[in-house]
Parts: C-alpha cells; structure tokens; sequence
C-alpha cells in the first residue's frame, strides 16, 4: 500500500494556498480567534526550552531567527520578532511573502531575508540561532522532511535551537492522515520522531499546546524542540 505521504501534489498545495487571502487569520483557515493562544503558547514552551538546554541563549535575544512557512509573517510579528533580533522567512506565496516586504518590522529591518521557495528546496546560506518552524511540515513528503531536517541542523548555531510546531494524527489506527483539501499530511508523534532522528536531531522537549477552546474541536498540536545528536 502506498504511504499516505506519497499522495501530497505541491502543485496542487500551491494552488490552495495561493486562493486564500492574504492576511493573518487566513493562514489559520476557519479558526483566527486561535491566533493569540498559539502565539502565547509558543512564548511560554520556549521560554522552558531556554531554561532548560545548555547552551541555548537563556535570556536576551537571539541574533538571527528563521520563520519557516511564514505565510503573512503572523509568527513572526506576534513572537518572533520579540525574541529575535533579525527573523528571515521562507514562504512559497509570492503574494505572502510581498505582505512581509511591505511590513513596518522590514522597514526597521528586523525581518531580514526574504525566500519566496518552499522549504523542500531552500538551501541555507547562513547559521542560525533559532530556527522555528510551524503548521507547514505537512506539505512535505517524509524523505524531504527529513532532508529539510538536515540543512536546519547544518545552519544551526553551536549553540543553536530549532522547534517544529505541527497538528497531530488523531487516526483511529494510528496513522498519518491526508488532507485533500490543501494537499497535505498531518502525521503521528511516532513519525515526526522516526524522521526527527533520521536527521540526525535530538528531541530535547516536546510539549502539547495548551488553551485551544475544546468547542473548536480542534486536531492537537505538538512542540518539538530539536538540537543536534551528539555523536559518541
């Protein structure tokens, strides 16, 4: 049987997402009301994530961040930019990626480079200290998932963090589940960390989103705080 990842058409996700408006609470599809509880969720899991790695920056801000998938530059106006002191982005949707040109946080140049490509061919140019990476993954297959994966560790800073923040499988049978709608896969905690490992990364944390409104019937949603594996 073929895996449920082989049926994603990046053809037919930019088809999508290239229909929707764009403004921040469409990147959050029929829930913009989420976007407060998400932002400050993100606050508080990285906040523990400082305290707890070694290494990681524990207070301050970073130097240089990356919003991967970054639509609109929602994340990265609502928390990235105040934990970071320059944040480039990565997004596919010229049209998305034009909002973030025009923005007043480029015009103060704390958005820095702009990639209008999708993740599964950006090539970093540069090292980062947090790399952070949300409710984009989906549209990747595994194996490039894995290989995006691996240029986010080779771009890390020593000292450097990336976080992965994605829906979880709700599958009866414990599968990933394809969307047909924007051509994507929602996959189990167990897969992210088969391809997490693959990559060579450590999970170091991995914490639910709490604050999501029950009545919302929304899918879960994961943090994965990654640092590269040491090597005995």
């Amino acid at each position: 049987m073929a895996s449920t990842d082989s049926k994603i058409n990046h053809a037919a996700s930019l088809r999508y997402w290239n229909s929707v408006p764009a403004t921040p609470g469409s990147m959050l599809g029929d829930f913009p009301s989420v976007s407060r509880i998400d932002l400050q969720g993100s606050k508080n899991f990285l906040a523990k994530v400082r305290r707890l790695a070694p290494g990681v920056l524990s207070e301050g801000k970073f130097k240089q961040g990356l919003d991967g998938g970054a639509g609109v530059g929602r994340v990265t106006e609502g928390f990235l930019s105040h934990v970071c002191e320059v944040v480039d982005a990565v997004e596919p949707i010229a049209k998305f990626t034009q909002v973030m040109q025009d923005s007043q946080l480029k015009r103060e140049g704390v958005i820095g480079t702009i990639y209008t490509r999708g993740l599964e061919s950006w090539v970093p140019d540069k090292k980062y200290d947090l790399i952070w990476v949300q409710w984009c993954v989906g549209h990747l297959t595994d194996s490039q998932l894995v290989d995006f994966t691996v240029r986010c560790r080779k771009a890390l800073t020593p000292d450097g963090l990336m976080v992965v923040k994605e829906n979880l499988s709700t599958h009866f049978s414990g599968q990933d589940m394809y969307d047909a709608q924007d051509s994507s896969v929602t996959r189990t905690d167990a897969k992210f960390r088969q391809i997490f490992n693959d990559a060579g990364m450590e999970v170091i944390k991995a914490e639910l989103q709490k604050g999501f409104p029950k009545s919302l019937n929304l899918m879960p949603v994961q943090f994965y705080a990654l640092r590269p594996k040491v090597l005995n």
